[in-house]
């Protein structure tokens, strides 16, 4: 029997194992779950990723190539009018507003960094891209990168408790952090 060809389905594998995050966490993630959620026979999971990390080290990949052009896009229509701890407060605001599925995505992917030393280098990749960005817009290296992890620290809370995302609370703890270059 030849062969199907098929050249859209990694691609297909690395959608899927996303929506199985989605839906079942990390934990959740296998080859026979991410084959049946694209519809493909389980030998194409195996065929594609050899190991379950390198499943998430592609889901991971996807998820922060994706969320980093989300930043960068965001830093460049940043209005240099406003001040910056508005348009960052903006950022959180939208990024949180309606369904949380996809940010919730992306932190479990990000913090799956903590047990899966393979995707350790992606999730530092997040954290050195945000930085890049927030750089960009801030006085200083040091700066950025504090600036990034109040913004890890703040969309990780709010998603762990559910709370709603209150812009005024948001740029209240911006004032005075996020100031122009």
């Amino acid at each position: 029997m030849a062969r199907r060809y098929d050249p859209e389905r990694r691609q297909r594998l690395i959608d899927a194992a996303i929506r199985v995050v989605a839906r079942h966490g990390i934990a959740g993630v296998s080859h026979r779950r991410v084959a049946a959620e694209a519809d493909v026979p389980l030998g194409s999971t195996t065929y594609h990723f050899a190991s379950r990390d390198d499943l998430l080290v592609a889901a991971l990949g996807q998820i922060s190539d994706e969320w980093l052009a989300a930043v960068e896009r965001w830093v460049d229509g940043v209005d240099p009018d406003v001040p910056f701890a508005d348009e960052i407060a903006r950022f959180v605001v939208e990024s949180l507003s309606g369904d949380r599925t996809r940010a919730r995505i992306e932190y479990e992917l990000y913090l799956a960094a903590l047990h899966h030393p393979s995707v350790r280098p992606i999730a530092a990749k997040c954290v050195d891209g945000l930085t890049a960005q927030l750089r960009r817009r801030t006085a200083d290296d040091a700066h950025a990168r504090a600036l990034a992890a109040l913004l890890d620290g703040l969309m990780l809370q709010l998603l762990l408790t559910d709370r709603p995302v209150v812009r005024s609370e948001v740029r209240a703890l911006l004032d005075g952090f996020a100031a122009p270059v």
